[in-house]
């Protein structure tokens, strides 16, 4: 080969070996270009799941704090200022059955999700709602699903307790301190709103204070 064919021939490989090297550093670029559209992408994609799984949040607890804020259709109410709040022995004779406030005694019933198969004493169910809970009392005309279901909805709830209550008016009866509504059925969406309203409500004049420890059944 000639001195001017092996300088072409050098030449050309000089050339193809610059060719692959544009051509490296074009897809090296394209992919870095890739990789940054696509993580962009995803970042964006993130935040507005992020901002919207927050919206949603808030818009939750805010229609949660405006349903909290309803009153309950049909409930009654007493005024906190006429119900009494002394300890005292021995029974009381109360305005209302089962009784939503007033004088009690100075043990409370044990109200931490407690389901009583047998009636329980007023005196000591009052101090219970007095320390935030609610009280889910029935008569002989509940229907045996309708008393299971409500067993175990209370069973799950911190500050409420159950128990039959055969003198009532009402099938199903649900207090709190100073509130109160009947119902006919478990499948009631008020009993929901009545939970969520009045377990250690506004209403309640001990926030916070034990609902364990008390008296059982014996």
């Amino acid at each position: 080969m000639s001195k001017t064919s092996k300088k072409e021939a050098s030449a050309a490989r000089k050339a193809r070996v610059e060719e692959m090297r544009r051509a490296e550093k074009a897809r090296e670029r394209r992919s870095r270009i890739i990789t940054i559209t696509l993580s962009t992408v995803i970042v964006a994609g993130l935040v507005g799941w992020g901002g919207y799984a927050l919206n949603s949040a808030n818009e939750k607890s805010e229609q949660q704090a405006a349903e909290a804020k309803k009153p309950v259709q049909g409930e009654k109410t007493w005024e906190a200022k006429k119900l009494t709040r002394n300890h005292v022995q021995g029974t009381v004779k109360y305005a209302m059955s089962p009784p939503v406030g007033g004088d009690h005694s100075q043990a409370w019933m044990t109200c931490d999700g407690s389901v009583y198969t047998e009636a329980i004493p007023n005196e000591n169910a009052v101090h219970s709602l007095e320390h935030g809970a609610v009280w889910v009392t029935y008569n002989d005309k509940a229907a045996d699903a309708d008393v299971k279901t409500l067993g175990d909805k209370v069973s799950k709830t911190p500050y409420s307790l159950m128990s039959p209550a055969e003198d009532q008016s009402g099938t199903i009866m649900l207090s709190a301190w100073g509130r109160q509504l009947t119902v006919d059925k478990a499948s009631d969406p008020r009993i929901d709103q009545f939970f969520t309203k009045y377990v250690q409500g506004p209403q309640t004049p001990e926030p916070g204070a034990a609902c364990s420890g008390g008296l059982t059944a014996s």
